[in-house]
């Protein structure tokens, strides 16, 4: 197990968000800062802001490459993919107030079998879907890198940003934190389907600096609001996380 969330502190309005440091042993954390992709790795993805993406589904050749060729990061993969690790977050979310349903994951055969007693006796079961992570590296030029304020795909249900940077290694004066926002038109504030907003539309509740061996955890609602202003850092310099998804299996 890589993470421990005994840290984790949360605010609970507009929507569950809230900061886990530190969140790995230092040795580990250290190992997977230190092997961290190069740039030349990644993908340009302006669509949600001023942004480099490295996943299983922008340059999934590069990603998958990369993770082969470091055990760590191997070790990594598999373990974020692992039913132990989106459940065991789901519970430990109960543990903190916010019960989304997950107890474990549901066979096909069970599925079926409650489909078919629902059927006979004329009543509709409901059976939440399985849960599955997966996750992505992300680069922000610290001189511009932004992401536009957003809620979020209606399949997510739980994101982890988790920083990469070694001690002393960025300054904070750069800017870099995870903001959460609230839309000053009350008619944006549901926005399930994640429609994208301006930063000049928002207003800022709170903000989570951009800080070592860290995870911002949220969860995703019809206003989850979030987004990374544009920074204003030196040329060169990168914003580098891991942004892990727990979603909704189909």
């Amino acid at each position: 197990m890589f993470f421990s969330f005994d840290s984790l502190r949360l605010r609970y309005d507009p929507f569950p968000i809230g900061v886990a440091r530190p969140l790995m042993a230092a040795d580990t954390y250290a190992q997977l800062v230190e092997s961290y992709p190069s740039l030349e790795l990644f993908q340009y993805f302006p669509k949600v802001g001023n942004k480099y993406v490295l996943s299983e589904k922008f340059n999934s050749a590069n990603y998958d490459s990369f993770i082969r060729k470091h055990p760590v990061w191997q070790r990594f993969h598999d373990w974020i993919k692992s039913d132990d690790f989106s459940y065991g977050v789901a519970h430990m979310l109960r543990d903190h107030g916010i019960d989304l349903g997950y107890d474990a994951p549901i066979s096909g055969g069970k599925r079926l079998i409650k489909r078919l007693k629902s059927l006979a006796k004329r009543r509709v079961t409901n059976m939440p879907p399985n849960l599955k992570s997966r996750f992505e590296f992300s680069m922000l030029p610290a001189d511009g890198g932004s992401v536009t304020p957003h809620t979020d795909e209606p399949s997510k249900i739980i994101t982890l940003v988790i920083s990469m940077q070694r001690e002393g290694e960025w300054n904070p004066a750069f800017g870099g934190g995870t903001d959460v926002n609230r839309p000053k038109d009350e008619r944006r504030l549901f926005n399930r389907m994640n429609g994208k907003g301006s930063f000049e539309e928002m207003e800022i509740l709170d903000s989570f600096p951009y800080e070592p061996n860290q995870a911002v955890l949220f969860v995703k609602t019809f206003n989850s609001w979030h987004s990374v202003r544009p920074m204003t850092g030196n040329s060169g310099v990168m914003r580098k996380t891991l942004t892990i998804n727990i979603e909704a299996r189909g």
